[in-house]
């Protein structure tokens, strides 16, 4: 088996018709269980170590310095994202979009496999946190370059009609990751004490999870490679680009393509745009959980049901907010979602933070309206920053523009300190939804339409604007 399984045109007829569906539900496939495994990965250390952190927690040293090293644990991944978009983007455009997924889920595979087996502070010291912390930069450098190589094979793979519907399925990996993690760390707790450093969950329990996430990495790589073919656009702009006697013809780097020209206003208008949704979002995953054990009142467990709800509602506003892109098109879905984050979403926020709901079925029916308010856009997002892109510097323009993103949005607790004082702390998230919602109505209005873009195109169209795909035959 070829190592690369280029993409070969089916001939007529029907056999060859139901072969080029499934390499496109392969692909989709692909593409969704392993953005689910990246995800499951990424909420590891928050849902599940997160019990057992007293198992790295250093003594003698002041509770700041404990607080700075459990924000290093989550963050070092969030950090080594981008810097894994840069690399595995790159190869994704030069050596093809399946090999950099294979290399690059066999890398988180490993190093979460090498986590579950670090030893604790009490028997390594400070090397055994610097050693979490590192894995921990380590996995994002390679969760990274999962979705920058395997989710453009798939929408290049996906006919037009269906990119809506399959990029918004790729994107269910994460909030069916985030409960999964949830799931299986509540029933681990039921059944295994986490009541103190030597209570069987923070010596050997936590690591059951971290061993299941590795083996979901594993087995996706080895179906990946018997399954999934390399994405038709790539394999057609590798043709093009070799010289004679098949031999590879100098390419430009796709980094430098990107940072030029049309690519750089590409880039700088889905940056502006992504600000805002990474910044919405850390509004939901990361302020929201302490609104509602703070000034709701709800115990750790009923937090844990209410966001398992919320998610799972998530799940549904994505796969609708896709089928409805794939109607109306992608920038005006756009813009009605960044309305909505600007009008709504603080609204709702504020009647949970006011205590104007009381019920812990009511708390979680406004919990959920939060949810698919702010969050059901990212069902849009994934196929509309791979459209934006032409196929040379696709992985790339993704990748980046995806992840250098999170950066500014990731302080928002910075952002919320200079806000209270001069208004309640718990408030805060409200001013910064609205912030978040108008840069994704700027990003997404200085931007084309998408939806009609001809995905296998080399380059861009005269001006930056999309070309249209001819007509597709069913």
């Amino acid at each position: 088996m070829s190592s690369t399984r280029h993409h070969t045109p089916a001939a007529a007829g029907g056999g060859s018709a139901h072969a080029k569906k499934k390499e496109i539900r392969n692909a989709v496939f692909g593409a969704w269980l392993g953005f689910y495994v990246d995800m499951f990965d990424i909420y590891l250390p928050v849902l599940a170590l997160a019990p057992a952190s007293v198992y790295f927690k250093a003594t003698g040293v002041s509770d700041g310095t404990n607080s700075i090293i459990s924000a290093m644990i989550f963050a070092a991944t969030l950090l080594g994202r981008p810097v894994g978009a840069v690399l595995f983007g790159h190869l994704a455009d030069r050596i093809g979009r399946r090999r950099v997924t294979i290399a690059a889920v066999s890398g988180f595979g490993i190093v979460t496999l090498i986590i579950a087996a670090l030893p604790g502070y009490a028997t390594w010291g400070m090397t055994a946190v610097v050693l979490l912390i590192l894995l921990r930069f380590l996995d994002g450098v390679f969760l990274g370059g999962e979705y920058t190589s395997a989710t453009p094979l798939a929408l290049e793979h996906s006919p037009r009609r269906r990119r809506g519907l399959n990029g918004a399925l790729i994107m269910t990996g994460y909030p069916l990751a985030y409960c999964t993690v949830a799931v299986i760390t509540y029933a681990l707790l039921k059944l295994i004490p986490a009541d103190g450093l030597d209570s069987p969950y923070v010596q050997w329990g936590w690591r059951i999870p971290f061993v299941i996430g590795a083996l979901l990495a594993f087995g996706f790589v080895w179906w990946f490679h018997r399954e999934v073919t390399e994405s038709p656009a790539w394999a057609e702009e590798a043709a093009k680009s070799r010289g004679p006697g098949e031999r590879p013809a100098k390419r430009e780097s796709s980094l430098v393509a990107l940072f030029r020209g049309a690519g750089k206003r590409d880039f700088l208008q889905v940056f502006l745009m992504m600000t805002g949704v990474w910044g919405s979002l850390n509004m939901i995953s990361a302020v929201l959980p302490g609104t509602l054990s703070g000034p709701v009142g709800l115990s750790a467990t009923q937090v844990s049901g209410v966001l398992i709800v919320t998610y799972l509602f998530v799940t549904a506003g994505y796969v609708a907010a896709g089928v409805i892109s794939q109607r109306t098109g992608r920038r005006p879905s756009l813009v009605v979602s960044g309305v909505l984050v600007i009008v709504a979403s603080p609204i709702v926020y504020g009647l949970i933070v006011a205590g104007a709901v009381s019920g812990l079925a009511a708390v979680t029916l406004m919990v959920a309206v939060l949810g698919v308010v702010t969050l059901s856009l990212w069902g849009i997002i994934t196929t509309y920053i791979n459209e934006r892109f032409h196929t040379g510097v696709r992985a790339s323009g993704y990748g980046l523009g995806y992840s250098l993103a999170v950066i500014i949005p990731s302080f928002y607790a910075f952002y919320q300190s200079g806000l209270a004082s001069f208004m309640a702390k718990d408030y805060t998230p409200l001013v910064l939804l609205v912030i978040s919602g108008v840069l994704i109505v700027v990003g997404a209005l200085a931007g084309p339409e998408t939806r009609d873009v001809d995905m296998r195109a080399s380059a861009p169209a005269p001006g930056g604007s999309a070309s249209h795909e001819p007509t597709e035959v069913s």
